[in-house]
């Protein structure tokens, strides 16, 4: 005797490890880039307007996707909307306070 079992027939494909993608580019990827792209240029005080006509996604799906990156990159931005557009800005972080003298 072999030892041999009778194996059922693979259900899906294969393929090399290395040929994997590593990588997870989700839905919102490109907004969130164009976003990420456009605040590490504008000035401080502005803020970049996008509109919601052209999102293929809910502006809160965006948003999340936003934070999510940003959060990843140790970004501090803030978000508002309206009917219209989603408003996105760098936050400035605050210097850290020194601490008081003791008496």
């Amino acid at each position: 005797m072999t030892g041999r079992r009778n194996l059922s027939p693979m259900n899906f494909k294969t393929m090399s490890i290395p040929d994997v993608p590593q990588g997870r580019n989700g839905k919102h990827k490109g907004i969130v880039d164009q976003i990420l792209s456009d605040l590490s240029q504008v000035k401080e005080g502005m803020a970049i307007k996008v509109p919601l006509a052209e999102l293929a996604e809910s502006k809160e799906k965006v948003r999340s996707a936003l934070n999510r990156a940003t959060h990843k990159a140790d970004l501090k931005v803030a978000t508002a909307s309206d009917k219209n557009f989603l408003y996105v800005w760098n936050q400035k972080v605050a210097p850290p306070v020194p601490p008081k003298p003791r008496d």
